[in-house]
């Protein structure tokens, strides 16, 4: 019974020690990428490459998921308002739910399933073929070359997209609500210019912007620490760090999502 309970507790450290090693390392990881904003030259046309990869390749998954997530709010929203007698309230509960939560978040899980999966598999993949290791051999920083353009990338296009995303849904949101069920125009687009206020843009726009950060920072780290963190090389190693880095990059974002909603609500 002793020896059951000492191996729990062993186990129960090790997991500690490990967590406090990955902490470590994505700090570490983080400050090594800013610190080459103000070392090299701005990497301009790789980040722009990169905005096209994260940024314009992920316009037609992002237009299509807020269309059909606006007129799924609608839906719900009218089912419920129109019980109280106040369905002109439906493009104001819309647009605030969207600008303020939803479109960020929705926007950010769409960027995590199809940039952040790819990025972690692809700089796994550097790793384990030991193309790191030659960048360091030609005098090549990789964290200058590889790593800053795709944070920067991913910072300057998940907003972009959650706009669109946010643009789409309030659209989604009128054609079930206007078109389909017949509320009016015109107290669908008041009720909601009168209701929404720039503080509810401004934590759309804030949460965007870290949501973008927290999600390439976790999935470079995840790749580029693949010899260390993972136990498996090759197509098992990178499949594992793939996985560990959707679900890491995820919850973060969604405690990174209640920080900014609890202080600036």
């Amino acid at each position: 019974m002793l020896a059951v309970i000492k191996t729990k507790i062993e186990h129960l450290g090790d997991v500690g020690i490990n967590l406090v090693e990955s902490s470590g390392r994505l700090g570490v990881f983080l400050f090594n990428i800013l610190a080459r904003l103000w070392m090299y030259r701005f990497p301009l046309e790789e980040t722009i490459k990169q905005v096209l990869f994260i940024g314009a390749k992920t316009v037609p998954l992002i237009l299509i998921s807020g269309l059909f997530t606006g007129m799924v709010i609608a839906l719900q929203f009218y089912d419920t308002l129109i019980r109280f007698g106040s369905v002109e309230l439906l493009g104001a509960a819309v647009a605030m739910s969207l600008i303020r939560e939803l479109g960020p978040v929705m926007a950010a899980l769409m960027v995590i399933a199809r940039v952040g999966s790819a990025t972690c598999a692809e700089i796994g993949i550097m790793r384990n073929e030991q193309q790191f290791d030659a960048l360091d051999c030609m005098a090549i920083d990789s964290y200058h070359y590889v790593m800053l353009p795709r944070l920067l990338a991913a910072i300057i296009s998940v907003p972009l997209l959650t706009a669109m995303f946010d643009t789409f849904g309030i659209g989604g949101g009128y054609i079930v609500g206007v078109l389909i069920h017949g509320v009016s125009d015109g107290a669908y687009l008041v009720g909601m210019a009168d209701t929404i206020v720039w503080n509810d843009v401004w934590m759309g726009i804030i949460k965007s912007f870290l949501f973008g950060l927290v999600i390439m920072w976790v999935c470079l780290a995840k790749g580029f620490y693949l010899h260390i963190e993972q136990k498996q090389s090759g197509a098992v190693g990178v499949s594992q760090a793939t996985t560990q880095a959707v679900v890491l990059s995820a919850v973060l974002m969604l405690f990174v999502d209640y920080i900014v909603s609890s202080l600036m609500l």
